[in-house]
C-alpha cells in the first residue's frame, strides 16, 4: 500500500511552465505516493490549504513553490508530527539550499521518496512563521525593489540589481537588540535574524555557519561607515560564507540567542522569508525542533560570537534571565 501526502502547488512560482512541472512531480512521486493535490490561488493561500490538510489528519504535506509558499505551508505543520516535504520552484529557493535539499524537481522528489526526516527549528516573528530569516533595513529595501516582474525577467540577478540600486540610498539607523540576558545598542545599515540561510543570503552570514537545529537564532549586524564600506563588507560576507569562516571586520557583528526583541530609530522595513511584512519593532522567538522535514544529512559548522568594533556599541547585562 502506497503512503499518502497532500501536495500544495503554487502555479505562479518561478519561471517555468507550471503544467509541465506539476506533471513531472506527479510522474516521479505517484508511483510510490498517493497525492492529494491542491493549487494555491489569489484567494486561497498555501497556509489555508496546509491548515485544512492538518485538520484532515494527513501523514505528510509537500509544498511546491517559492520560499514564501514554503514558509506559509510550514506554519500549519509547526509542532505536529506531520512530515513536511519541499519542492522548490521559486526565484531564490533559499530554504531548500540552506537545508541541503536539491532545488531541482527530480532531486527534491527523490529526497522525499527516500523518506529520511529530521526535526529542524522554526521561529515566529511578530507571530508570523519564519523558516528562513527576517531582514531589517538594507535587505528589506532590496527585496522590495526586486518586484515580481524583475524576478520573472532576471531571476536571482533581480536581487543583485536591486542591491546595487539600493546602495545609492544607503542609510544608518540606531538599533536596540534585547536577548534573554542583555541589551545591545549600536548603529547599523542592516540587521538580519536567521533561523536558516544559504550562503547566498550574505547579510545573514556573520557566523558563516548557521545551525538550524540547536534551538538558537543567529543575528548579524552590518554597520559600514559609507557606500565603499558597504561594498567591502558585503564582499567580505560573501567570502566568509563561501569558505565557512566567521567574519573578522569591525563593522560586522554577530551573536546567537533564543529570542530577540529589536527596535530601531527611525522605524525600518522588515522582510520575512522574502516578503515585506511591515516595519520595526519586531520580536522573534525560536521554536526548537518545530518542523519535521524530509531532508538529507547536512554537515554543520559551529559559529561563535563577535560584537567588538561595532559603532556606538553598548552592552547592558540584564538582572534576571527570562525563560
Amino acid at each position: 500500500m502506497n503512503r499518502s501526502a497532500c501536495l500544495i502547488f503554487n502555479p505562479v512560482a518561478g519561471q517555468g511552465d507550471p503544467d509541465i512541472e506539476l506533471a513531472e512531480i506527479r510522474a516521479i512521486l505517484e508511483p510510490d505516493i498517493d497525492l492529494d493535490i491542491y493549487l494555491t490561488t489569489q484567494e486561497i493561500d498555501a497556509d489555508q490549504l496546509a491548515y485544512a490538510a492538518v485538520e484532515r489528519g494527513v501523514d505528510a504535506i509537500i509544498a511546491s513553490g517559492g520560499d514564501g509558499t514554503l514558509s506559509a505551508a510550514a506554519a500549519a505543520v509547526v509542532g505536529t508530527d506531520i512530515s513536511f516535504g519541499i519542492i522548490s520552484r521559486g526565484t531564490a529557493n533559499a530554504f531548500a539550499t540552506a537545508l541541503g535539499i536539491p532545488d531541482t524537481i527530480a532531486g527534491a522528489c527523490e529526497t522525499i521518496l527516500q523518506g529520511g526526516t529530521r526535526h529542524v527549528d522554526v521561529a515566529y516573528c511578530n507571530d508570523r512563521p519564519m523558516v528562513l530569516l527576517a531582514g531589517i533595513g538594507f535587505e528589506a529595501e532590496t527585496v522590495e525593489l526586486a518586484d515580481r516582474d524583475a524576478k520573472n525577467r532576471f531571476g536571482m540577478m533581480a536581487y543583485v540589481f536591486a542591491g546595487i540600486q539600493q546602495l545609492r540610498n544607503l542609510h544608518k539607523f540606531d538599533v536596540e537588540i534585547e536577548t534573554e540576558d542583555r541589551i545591545i545598542k549600536t548603529s547599523a545599515c542592516a540587521v538580519t535574524v536567521a533561523n536558516a540561510a544559504p550562503p547566498t543570503s550574505v547579510l545573514a552570514q556573520g557566523p558563516a555557519g548557521l545551525v538550524y537545529d540547536d534551538g538558537l537564532l543567529d543575528l548579524t549586524i552590518v554597520a559600514p561607515a559609507n557606500k565603499a564600506g558597504a561594498i567591502a563588507a558585503t564582499f567580505h560576507l560573501f567570502q566568509t560564507a563561501s569558505t565557512g569562516n566567521a567574519v573578522e571586520r569591525d563593522d560586522i557583528g554577530f551573536l546567537r540567542a533564543k529570542q530577540f526583541k529589536i527596535t530601531t530609530e527611525p522605524a525600518q522595513k522588515v522582510v520575512l522569508d522574502g516578503e515585506i511584512v511591515g516595519t520595526t519593532p519586531v520580536e522573534i522567538k525560536c521554536i526548537p525542533g518545530g518542523l519535521k522535514i524530509f531532508m538529507p544529512l547536512v554537515e554543520e559548522v559551529e559559529p561563535t560570537e563577535k560584537l567588538e568594533g561595532l559603532p556606538n556599541l553598548t552592552i547592558e547585562m540584564k538582572d534576571t534571565v527570562e525563560e
